[in-house]
């Protein structure tokens, strides 16, 4: 199986469905905000936690000297996807009914343990994810793993192909997954309804991707049966799609195998043929998906323009 599946960081990852208007990164401002006192409750942990991540193990250049330690509050909110209004009421404890979705991104941007993030839905009021269910927490290590693996693309998906997080380098070769939300960020979802992805195949390597997807999502629904995510993926795709419907009905548990070798269409730098690899990481079932090109192959200099390009669409005049 660690081969089955190819698919802004600052690319960073953010949550799986749609927000509500007053979470959005682009209402950040680059510049510090004070005057926050945070209390003993949830803000004072967001705080320290905020203090205690260095700008390089978020991503961020380290620059010149900070007036605060850690990550400014404008960092922290873009990475997580909120803005730095609503950040600061948080910290003030303004705003005391964080959702879910917000409690996991704020976890996830600010590198938390699982125990640690437990903590956070506590004292938000909200009951932590259950152990049960499928992990969508990206570990600390996992996290550096992605940021370190800055020249490949390199992408975490959850036990059901949701995709969680991934790096600049992955946006750049298969579209920035930031531009979508909710099912559009499931690679099963996108497979059986017919939505476009930059990955070739041919009739046979379709059919064999899907047996293995289906294959892949029944042991998942076995490891987690009590996860009723899972089994709304199920009954959509099964609504939707009457392949997947044949094919989950067949129930096979067992793959052929799949070949690791992709081709990736890219819309500028057209057809790049990468090695595919998906480790899954101990003790939680995420997917951890890296493309790699032969050394001083054509295919290693077309992945090196992919990111070329995604860098000037980010810096160009309208960002």
């Amino acid at each position: 199986m660690a081969t089955m599946f190819g698919r802004r960081r600052r690319g960073s990852q953010g949550p799986d469905g749609p927000w509500d208007c007053q979470y959005h990164p682009e209402l950040a401002r680059w510049c510090e905000t004070t005057g926050v006192q945070a209390g003993d409750g949830l803000g004072s942990y967001i705080q320290a936690w905020r203090h205690r991540l260095q700008p390089a193990e978020a991503g961020f250049p380290a620059g010149s000297p900070r007036r605060t330690r850690g990550l400014r509050r404008e960092e922290l909110a873009l990475l997580a996807g909120i803005s730095v209004d609503y950040l600061v009421r948080l910290e003030q404890g303004r705003a005391t009914n964080p959702s879910t979705q917000v409690l996991a991104a704020l976890s996830r941007a600010l590198r938390l343990t699982a125990e640690e993030r437990d903590h956070l839905y506590t004292v938000a009021g909200q009951a932590p994810p259950r152990r049960s269910a499928m992990a969508t927490h990206v570990s600390p290590s996992v996290q550096r793993l992605v940021d370190r693996m800055a020249d490949l693309p390199v992408a975490v998906y959850d036990p059901a192909w949701t995709i969680i997080t991934w790096n600049a380098a992955w946006a750049a070769l298969m579209g920035d997954p930031s531009a979508v939300s909710g099912r559009d960020r499931n690679l099963l979802w996108r497979t059986f309804t017919g939505t476009s992805t930059r990955v070739r195949k041919n009739d046979d390597q379709a059919d064999e991707f899907e047996v293995n997807a289906v294959s892949d999502l029944r042991r998942a629904v076995g490891a987690y049966p009590d996860d009723a995510r899972l089994h709304r993926l199920v009954d959509e795709l099964a609504q939707a799609s009457p392949r997947f419907a044949q094919l989950w009905a067949e129930r096979a548990v067992s793959t052929t195998g799949s070949t690791n070798s992709k081709t990736i269409e890219h819309p500028q730098v057209g057809p790049i043929t990468l090695d595919c690899d998906v480790l899954t990481v101990a003790g939680s079932d995420l997917r951890l998906v890296v493309y790699t090109a032969e050394p001083a192959s054509p295919d290693a200099d077309r992945l090196r323009l992919t990111q070329i390009i995604g860098l000037q669409e980010l810096t160009g005049p309208d960002r």
